[in-house]
């Protein structure tokens, strides 16, 4: 293995355990503020072991090839990644239609494709993000917000490796979206997006529902 692969790993694996870390850390602060009820600190603890679940899964294999599907409820992936969110302060508004079909998926790899967008969206836009779980002929999980949108030209380039649409920002590593799509086509689907001018960003994935 060359030193540069090596070290595009390491920046992977950097980039991929910074958000279960954190949420981790805002669930701890949750927790020692003792004002919550039973039922409330079983929900922390279940994102605390989902957290250290992820963080395991990472350092195991930093690799977005490595995806184990099983039938998986989308919209208990997505509600529990938001729940984590708000719970370091980002404002999260969470829509999911009814009778979402059970998808073929890695969990822990859905999760990391959702935290990576509603991230991204924090960073480039505005919040609060808005994030819609929808069934048409695939599961749409659809994650937008109302900052300044992706310049036309920008809008199949943000998706590649090291790209950051401001280069000076000391923000992300620009490996987000592009581990996010390889993640998204690794399931059989895909990840895109769409920004009118001026009117925020919408990310887009779709998932074939499970076949018997």
């Amino acid at each position: 293995m060359t030193a540069s692969l090596d070290a595009e790993r390491l920046a992977v694996l950097v980039h991929e355990v910074r958000s279960p870390v954190a949420a981790l850390s805002a669930i701890a602060e949750a927790l020692a503020e003792g004002t919550r009820d039973g039922e409330a600190r079983r929900s922390l603890i279940k994102l605390v072991a989902l957290a250290c679940r992820g963080i395991e899964r990472i350092v195991a294999d930093a690799s977005v090839v490595s995806i184990r599907l099983e039938p998986v409820d989308v919209s208990e992936v997505v509600s529990d990644v938001v729940a984590a969110t708000r719970l370091r302060g980002v404002a999260v508004e969470l829509e999911v239609d009814e009778g979402i079909p059970v998808v073929d998926a890695d969990p822990s790899r859905l999760g990391q494709i959702l935290d990576n967008l509603v991230v991204n969206a924090v960073v480039h836009g505005a919040e609060p993000v808005f994030v819609r779980v929808t069934k048409q002929a695939t599961v749409l999980i659809e994650v937008s917000d109302a900052g300044r949108g992706i310049p036309r030209g920008e809008l199949d380039r943000i998706f590649e490796p090291r790209v950051r649409l401001d280069p000076e920002s000391a923000e992300g590593s620009g490996l987000g979206l592009a581990l996010s799509r390889a993640i998204a086509e690794g399931h059989g689907g895909s990840l895109t997006v769409t920004s009118p001018p001026g009117r925020g960003a919408t990310f887009v994935v779709s998932l074939p529902p499970r076949t018997d």
